[in-house]
């Protein structure tokens, strides 16, 4: 059975002691002992985070790391510098990244044999933006994205990595995609996955669904057969509403 995982992407927002108000606040919830928690702070505030969750079940994420072992990179952060403070899962390739940062398929294939190089679980990040919806590329874009970041990996690295599916023009927007449109490309992406590696690796790999998740369509975007949690942007800033996703399986 493939793993269930909510994760809660901070962006940038909060400063400390809301960070620890926040933390404070969901370890008081009760959430499905099914599904696996992370929330992804900001840079700063990820040690603390480790911290205070150390005794809970929340796993502690990054929203980004840089690809160098170390160097002459100023306000960049390294696989193992995160590794030194207890953080063991990054996010990698989100939509703002790409855009705001321009950062390309080629950057993150490195990023990700970095991360892998040091161990780390891997939240992977993709999706099409809305012209790309439109023109009706999208199934295309999509497996370009995987084709070019993930597909020089063997099969064993992939027990380290979960996939994430932004539509980018449902982030953020108010706008999300049917539970129809989600089901469609989450079962698309297995099927990429199976030609390029085999059935077994397509279905054992978990694919959340991120693109407004809240409380309200949460259980009907997790009901489809191959979505397998979310990655949540704005509400995961809400304790109840985070707490709310969590348990709509």
């Amino acid at each position: 059975m493939r793993k269930q995982i909510v994760a809660g992407n901070w962006k940038m927002n909060l400063d400390a002691a809301q960070s620890q108000a926040l933390i404070d606040n969901l370890q008081s919830k009760t959430f499905n002992d099914d599904v696996h928690v992370a929330i992804a702070t900001p840079y700063v505030h990820l040690a603390a985070a480790v911290s205070q969750t150390a005794h809970s079940a929340i796993d502690v994420a990054a929203q980004n790391m840089h690809q160098a072992v170390s160097g002459a990179y100023t306000g960049e952060v390294s696989a193992s510098m995160l590794k030194s403070i207890g953080v063991t899962t990054v996010i990698l390739g989100h939509s703002e990244r790409r855009a705001y940062f321009h950062e390309t398929d080629a950057l993150l294939a490195e990023k990700v044999n970095a991360a892998l190089e040091n161990d780390m679980q891997i939240i992977f990040c993709f999706g099409e933006e809305l012209e790309d919806r439109k023109a009706g590329n999208h199934f295309d874009l999509v497996t370009s994205q995987l084709t070019n970041a993930l597909f020089h990996l063997d099969v064993t690295s992939w027990n380290n990595i979960v996939l994430a599916y932004e539509p980018v023009w449902a982030i953020g927007t108010g706008e999300t995609a049917s539970p129809e449109q989600a089901q469609e490309m989450h079962a698309h992406i297995r099927t990429v996955l199976a030609g390029q590696y085999d059935d077994a690796l397509a279905q054992r790999i978990s694919i959340l669904y991120g693109g407004s998740v809240k409380p309200s369509n949460a259980n009907e975007i997790f009901a489809q057969q191959d979505v397998d949690g979310g990655l949540i942007g704005g509400a995961s800033l809400n304790a109840d509403d985070f707490t709310a996703i969590v348990n709509a399986f």
